[in-house]
């Protein structure tokens, strides 16, 4: 019996499979993990051992630095938020709750910003840089800005997330022709389609690895990602240095007297649409309480 550390890539019925020594084992959890109700995710680094006539199994996953629970996978280091400059039109709302939901699963959120050869980023692009997020113009037609993403994704385990229309699939097959997936394949392994599993899976690309999963349309600020209203002010990292510097202690950051947020949004430094976005945020999750988290 060998004993050999490696990554879970995909679980589907019970099975897990675990890339390792530069192969991929089918393998079963030890029943010690159900019955301490621990689930294998995708993305765990585990220990397995290869048994010659019997089961592989995994017998020890490692600590993991973060995981979800929709969709099931964990240690995700990169959350690629793409958004076009054109149609779909592009929501900054709808960018700013992803994101602080990428924070507060200590997931880096890198906006990827397509569609340039049809209309100007530059606003786009300067709220988000503004905020400090690593942000990327990218043309799929002339692949400008593509090996930019490359060097994100290099080293690490990355999700794409980004509504349909906004070139996602087109950037992924750019990035990683060497899948030789066509649209439609991909366009339904990345959870475009009505009919996909939820079952997520990792594959092996520009020198690290992509989560393919449909459950990133679902990814934010809901069930166990809920962000309270206290730890929200945390996920917007531009206001970080001004935390504590408010006239008062019970500031919520929205309109507040003497709020130092709110006077760095009127001097310029904090961009207006990211204090928008995180006043509606925090009107919407306000008035919950812990019994309905």
């Amino acid at each position: 019996m060998d004993k050999i550390k490696g990554k879970i890539i995909k679980g589907i019925g019970g099975f897990y499979y675990v890339e390792a020594a530069n192969a991929v084992y089918e393998c079963k959890a030890r029943g010690a993990f159900r019955n301490e109700k621990i689930t294998p995710l995708v993305g765990d680094r585990v220990e397995i051992s290869i048994n010659e006539n019997a089961e592989n199994t995994i017998d020890a996953i490692g600590e993991r630095k973060n995981f979800l629970t929709r969709p099931p996978v964990s240690n995700i280091d990169n959350l690629i938020i793409v958004v076009s400059t054109v149609e779909p039109k592009p929501s900054t709302l709808v960018i700013d709750k992803i994101i602080a939901a990428a924070e507060f699963n200590g997931i880096e959120p890198v906006i990827v910003i397509s569609k340039a050869d049809l209309s100007s980023a530059d606003a786009l692009y300067g709220i988000y840089t503004k905020a400090g997020f690593k942000t990327i113009v990218v043309s799929n037609k002339d692949r400008s800005g593509v090996d930019s993403v490359k060097s994100v994704l290099k080293g690490k385990t990355s999700a794409f997330t980004g509504n349909s229309g906004v070139g996602k699939t087109s950037l992924i097959n750019n990035l990683c022709p060497d899948l030789n997936l066509e649209t439609a394949q991909i366009s339904k392994k990345l959870g475009r389609g009505r009919h996909t599993t939820r079952q997520a899976e990792l594959f092996s690309a520009c020198g690290g690895y992509i989560v393919d999963t449909p459950g990133f349309s679902s990814f934010e600020l809901e069930g166990k990602n809920l962000i309270k209203k206290d730890e929200l002010c945390h996920c917007f990292r531009e206001f970080n240095d001004y935390l504590g510097s408010c006239k008062f202690t019970s500031c919520t950051h929205t309109c507040d007297k003497g709020c130092a947020i709110v006077k760095a949004v009127e001097d310029g430094i904090i961009s207006p649409s990211r204090h928008q976005s995180y006043i509606e945020l925090y009107n919407s999750v306000k008035d919950l309480k812990e019994w309905n988290i």
